[in-house]
C-alpha cells in the first residue's frame, strides 16, 4: 500500500473513532500517537497533517458535502463514507500537491476496501461533484 494511502487510512482510524465516539480529533490522534510503536511510520506526519486539516476546516468540508450530496444528509451517510469525504474535500481544497484525481481515486479505493458496495460510486459522485466546484 503506499504510503500517502496508508497515511489516509490512519487519519480514517482517527476521524473515524472521534466521529463515534463524540470526540475532538484532536484528542483521539494525540491517543493514537501515543500508542504507535517505535520507529513511528514515516507517513505518519501526512495522516497528522490530514486530521489536523481536516478539523481544521471541518465546518466548511461539511458544508460542502451537505450541499453536493444529493439526497444524503451527513448524519445518514455511513461514518466511513463521511470521514472519507471529509479527507478528501480537504485535499481537493487545501493540499495543492495532491491533484484532485487522486485524491478521489483514493477516496473511493479506500471506499471499495472498507464500506458499502454502493460506497465507491457514491464518493465518486460526489467528490468530482465537489472538484468542479473548487477549480471554478
Amino acid at each position: 500500500m503506499p504510503a500517502r494511502r496508508k497515511a489516509r487510512k490512519r487519519a480514517l482510524d482517527v476521524l473515524y473513532e472521534a466521529d463515534l465516539r463524540g470526540l475532538p480529533p484532536g484528542e483521539v490522534l494525540t491517543g493514537y500517537v501515543a500508542r504507535l510503536e517505535q520507529p513511528r511510520p514515516e507517513h505518519l506526519g501526512y495522516a497528522i497533517g490530514l486530521v489536523e486539516g481536516v478539523a481544521a476546516h471541518r465546518d466548511r468540508i461539511d458544508e460542502l458535502i451537505a450541499s453536493y450530496a444529493e439526497g444524503w444528509t451527513l448524519d445518514r451517510m455511513p461514518v466511513v463514507d463521511r470521514n472519507l469525504a471529509r479527507i478528501a474535500v480537504y485535499e481537493l481544497l487545501y493540499v495543492d500537491e495532491i491533484d484532485d484525481p487522486v485524491a478521489i481515486t483514493e477516496a473511493v479505493e479506500l471506499a471499495r476496501q472498507m464500506s458499502t458496495d454502493d460506497s465507491p460510486r457514491f464518493l465518486n459522485g460526489l467528490l468530482g461533484r465537489i472538484a468542479e466546484y473548487a477549480t471554478r
